[in-house]
């Protein structure tokens, strides 16, 4: 990518970086989009040898890109976002994906509709990921963070997403049972 296209891109990218989510950190601050696009990232990463038939560097693509287009509309948790906030967010993404020189232009407009079918081994772990990476981090925030809907959320959040495979099933199981301890029960 020529430098000045590469510094537009990371300009509007870096949005990310500022742009909150529903989720706190550790330390008690909001979580950042950028953050739990790289905790994915992460855990793509640490997974990636339990799926040994999956092209787990194009999850991490996945993972990577996933969010961009919060950095047009800002985040909306999955409890909230309606419809119209989706299109909204699609067609301004794909609107700055268009202007993107190839290749990168056709890889990500490729991801992006691979990640939308979710018919493939990589799309389904990467929104697994996602929805499992969410849980993970209200476990590790404060429970007074959470608001009252996430007591019961985040006990059954992703089991959909997690059924086509063992190992994610396990994992969430895992997940579940910190959230279990997490709330005394």
């Amino acid at each position: 990518m020529e430098p000045g296209k590469l510094l537009e891109a990371l300009a509007v990218a870096e949005r990310l970086k500022c742009e909150t989510r529903h989720c706190y950190t550790s330390s008690g601050r909001h979580e950042s989009v950028a953050e739990h696009s790289w905790m994915m990232t992460l855990i793509a990463f640490f997974i990636k040898d339990e799926f040994p038939e999956a092209d787990m560097d194009k999850v991490t693509r996945m993972c990577i890109i996933h969010d961009l287009g919060e950095a047009f509309t800002g985040d909306i948790p999955t409890f909230a976002k309606t419809e119209d906030n989706e299109n909204a967010e699609e067609r301004m993404l794909g609107e700055w994906v268009s202007a993107l020189p190839d290749p990168c232009r056709c890889e990500m407009t490729a991801l992006y509709a691979e990640m939308s079918k979710r018919e493939s081994v990589e799309a389904r772990i990467y929104k697994a990921i996602d929805s499992l990476e969410a849980l993970i981090q209200h476990n590790i925030s404060d429970l007074s963070t959470w608001i009252p809907m996430e007591y019961e959320l985040n006990k059954t959040y992703a089991d959909d997403k997690v059924s086509f495979s063992d190992y994610l099933t396990s994992l969430r199981e895992e997940i579940r049972k910190d959230t279990l301890k997490k709330l005394g029960e």
